[in-house]
């Protein structure tokens, strides 16, 4: 009885790990290298040169190892999408999230968008844009990001919203819709964006920072 217990697993003890973990780092890798090579092509060139198998011969893998990991190169645009996140929503959501007042989370805001926006991530936006309009799986991720991308500015707005329902005893918001001040800003910052792109001299951040600071005051009771 005594060995028997022995040799019985404990459910409180996590299985012994085997080799099968090194084999999916190495497919993890594998997978980063090829949405590496995705990111290259879709930033540096036309349309035209994106496939799966410039894909794979760029990250050194073979085409079929490509396929291996991504059906086809919607997969692969999907996958860049993906991956860019953490370079232009997580640091939005970071801004609007961390403690602070509504106008120290919208400074912190007109901070991080004034910052040029680097070459390759405003290639990218645009070759994602390109292919949204071409492949409709491509537009439904791409447009999923841009609702969480705009609620960052809902959210700073319901911060302010919030503020003011505080100032007037729980009586309704201040006057404040945070979800059309929040659309406007993010249309605003978007069309700022597509005026860089194309090298307008526009200084972004106070264009920003008086759009915002108009809004807000403009949702005073009696303004």
């Amino acid at each position: 009885m005594a060995a028997s217990a022995q040799d019985s697993p404990d459910p409180s003890v996590p299985p012994a790990r085997t080799g099968r973990p090194r084999t999916s780092a190495k497919g993890e890798q594998t997978r980063a290298r090829l949405i590496a090579a995705a990111r290259t092509l879709l930033a540096g060139g036309p349309g035209e040169r994106f496939t799966t198998r410039n894909v794979a011969a760029l990250s050194g893998v073979s085409h079929g190892m490509c396929h291996y990991h991504f059906q086809d190169r919607t997969d692969l645009v999907l996958a860049v999408v993906t991956d860019i996140r953490p370079e232009w929503i997580h640091p939005l959501e970071e801004a609007v999230s961390a403690p602070g007042s509504f106008a120290e989370r919208a400074d912190r805001v007109v901070e991080l968008l004034s910052r040029p926006e680097g070459a390759e991530l405003s290639h990218l936006h645009s070759a994602l844009h390109w292919h949204a309009l071409n492949d409709e799986r491509v537009r439904e991720s791409l447009e999923a990001e841009y609702r969480r991308w705009r609620g960052c500015f809902v959210t700073l707005f319901r911060v302010l919203a919030d503020e003011r329902d505080d100032g007037q005893g729980g009586g309704g918001a201040g006057g404040v819709d945070p979800l059309a001040l929040g659309e406007a800003v993010a249309a605003a910052v978007d069309g700022l964006a597509a005026a860089e792109s194309i090298g307008s001299e526009v200084d972004s951040g106070p264009v920003l920072r008086t759009l915002i600071r108009t809004l807000a005051a403009g949702t005073r009771p009696g303004a």
